[in-house]
């Protein structure tokens, strides 16, 4: 039986999270942020499509501060995008911390790509792509449309096109979605595989042995500063000055890429 990704991080913190308390927890518009009793802060992406109408849109457990973490890890693998988004801050908040095998900065300095390669870039980041025109001419993009536009094309594309490309940049909220498994079978071929986003969970043991080469997260550095941004609806760019930008090399399943 295959162990989906989401399963494969529940399983690895688990036994971390069943000691850990939850301090905080804030649903934002834009992202959810989990912050525990030892300072350790995560965020992940909140989707709106699929969310609960009303105005309760987390039905879960309340109250959610003070609880073990264990108990909102739990989440991860829901239908629910809400529950999920509560899952997986949690989980950042427990794995993305400095460790010696991480590198800071962005993902274009750290990650090769040749002037003739094609990168496929699942979820539109905007901040990315004029310094990868520098790299290369042959980009595409997959989001969540219904119609070709310009040089986006809608998601489905993405699983057909994916292993015609040299390197992939893959969206964290693909975690959120439940697309990332489809994702990394479709591309093994490539040479990179990116997984990034702030709701990337940094931890290169889950993903050996799969196509990812590369993970890029952040590391929240002022947990306050975090929890009001995301009470506030903002986002990333407003996340700069209070997050640290990491990378960490995963080691790749042989015969891959």
């Amino acid at each position: 039986m295959v162990v989906s990704i989401s399963e494969k991080i529940k399983n690895h913190l688990m036994p971390q999270a069943s000691s850990l308390k939850v301090k905080d927890v804030r649903i934002g518009l834009g992202y959810t942020a989990v912050m525990l009793a030892n300072g350790q802060t995560g965020v992940a992406f909140t989707f709106h499509d699929g969310m609960k109408k009303g105005c309760t849109i987390f039905s879960g457990r309340h109250p959610l501060a003070g609880c073990n973490a264990s108990d909102l890890l739990a989440y991860l693998g829901s239908k629910d995008r809400v529950e999920m988004a509560v899952a997986l801050a949690t989980a950042n908040a427990i794995a993305n911390k400095m460790n010696a095998g991480f590198v800071g900065g962005d993902t274009l300095e750290h990650v090769p790509i040749n002037p003739g390669d094609r990168v496929g870039m699942v979820g539109y980041f905007g901040p990315v792509l004029p310094r990868l025109k520098k790299k290369t001419s042959s980009i595409l993009v997959f989001e969540q449309i219904k119609k070709v536009g310009g040089d986006i094309f809608p998601e489905e594309d993405a699983y057909l096109m994916l292993p015609e490309c040299d390197v992939a940049l893959i969206t964290s909220t693909s975690i959120l979605n439940h697309t990332i498994d489809r994702l990394l079978e479709s591309v093994k071929g490539c040479r990179e595989v990116v997984l990034l986003g702030a709701s990337t969970p940094l931890l290169p043991e889950i993903f050996e042995n799969t196509a990812v080469t590369f993970l890029s997260g952040i590391i929240v550095t002022r947990p306050e500063e975090i929890l009001r941004i995301v009470s506030e609806g903002a986002g990333m760019r407003h996340f700069k000055n209070n997050v640290k930008k990491v990378n960490a090399r995963v080691k790749r399943a042989i015969g891959q890429g």
